[in-house]
């Protein structure tokens, strides 16, 4: 775990600190910053870091201290014409213990929805393709975000229905999508936690164990309904090929078959890191980063042309569906005499 992102918890150990209520975890507000921006951008680029991470330091090397989002020899030089930005919420493992549940999860996935929308309305850039990085629970609020995106149709809030319109591509590393069963997931995040909780904060929080039986539902019903979305969005899995050090035990945190599902039409690939280092590249020349490269070149390449014959898709869509609601209301308050329709 990066030393940058050592939360309230860790300090726990390191300071030997008391640990603060819940309300004072939760403080940290989300954010979307743009870190890079090139000349005349034709896409966005948006990474969301997992559990106990930072939008920055999760991105970042220990050994170089070069965050490759950024870093003028790295992704900016390699994708000159792209924007990038990142996405910053409360991610300590506050996040499943006690109030930890589908609501807490959508909360973040609303925030993430509603600050794209906010950032590319104010941008002049709604229509622009979006390709989204994530890192391990990063994952489930993406997926989560989209599925919300998805559902919002209304008239007065169709706005929000533009972030999965414009979403073309998505990289998923470390995501747990094993939707098999309650017991693979709770697995998952039991890992999750012996990687980033000192044992003893573990022990003196019995919550913790059943916050994980919620939190592998939760899991389980985001990906039953981005299922049917997936087809819409080019997708490349990643899993970790070196086990994490979990103070006890190394294990995988997510092994091959929940972070890569074999699925049609889906890219997948391993990277010889372990949980925490598979989204921190060191150089050009490190394992995998030009693998990870490559992809999002290729998808910034093909998607202008993809996300602008959806866009006409959509509109189409909305003009059909506020034509429908508005037949339907002007049949609802039409006046009935002796059982029929005047």
């Amino acid at each position: 775990m990066p030393k940058s992102s050592r939360n309230i918890l860790e300090r726990l150990a390191t300071e030997k600190v008391e640990p603060k209520d819940e309300s004072e975890l939760d403080s940290e507000p989300a954010a979307l910053t743009e870190i890079y921006r090139g000349n005349d951008p034709i896409v966005d680029i948006v990474t969301v870091h997992g559990l106990n991470g930072d939008a920055f330091r999760t991105f970042t090397s220990q050994s170089s201290g070069r965050c490759w989002l950024d870093d003028p020899e790295m992704l900016p030089k390699d994708l000159p014409n792209c924007r990038i930005l990142t996405f910053s919420y409360p991610a300590t493992v506050a996040m499943l213990l006690g109030r930890t549940s589908s609501d807490r999860v959508l909360q973040h996935a609303q925030t993430l929805v509603a600050e794209l929308v906010a950032d590319r309305e104010l941008e002049n850039a709604t229509q622009r393709p979006i390709i989204f990085v994530c890192h391990s629970l990063g994952g489930i609020i993406v997926k989560r975000a989209l599925v919300y995106s998805a559902s919002r149709t209304g008239q007065k809030i169709e706005h929000l229905h533009s972030i999965f319109t414009s979403t073309y591509g998505i990289l998923f590393l470390a995501t747990p999508h094993d939707g098999s069963g309650k017991a693979k997931l709770g697995s998952f995040v039991r890992k999750i936690v012996d990687s980033c909780v000192p044992k003893k904060v573990v022990d003196t929080s019995p919550q913790l164990i059943e916050a994980m039986e919620k939190g592998s539902e939760v899991l389980q019903e985001i990906t039953d309904n981005f299922t049917p979305l997936m087809k819409r969005f080019c997708l490349y899995f990643f899993w970790e090929q070196h086990k994490t050090d979990l103070k006890t035990t190394y294990d995988y945190v997510v092994d091959q078959a929940s972070a890569a599902p074999i699925l049609d039409n889906t890219d997948r690939a391993g990277l010889p890191y372990d949980h925490r280092d598979i989204c921190r590249f060191a150089s050009r020349t490190a394992p995998g980063y030009r693998i990870v490269i490559a992809a999002l070149r290729r998808y910034a390449l093909h998607s202008p042309s993809i996300i602008a014959q959806r866009w006409v898709d959509e509109e189409a869509m909305m003009q059909s569906l506020r034509m429908t609601e508005a037949r339907e209301l002007q049949y609802s308050w039409r006046p009935v005499y002796d059982g029929k329709m005047a």
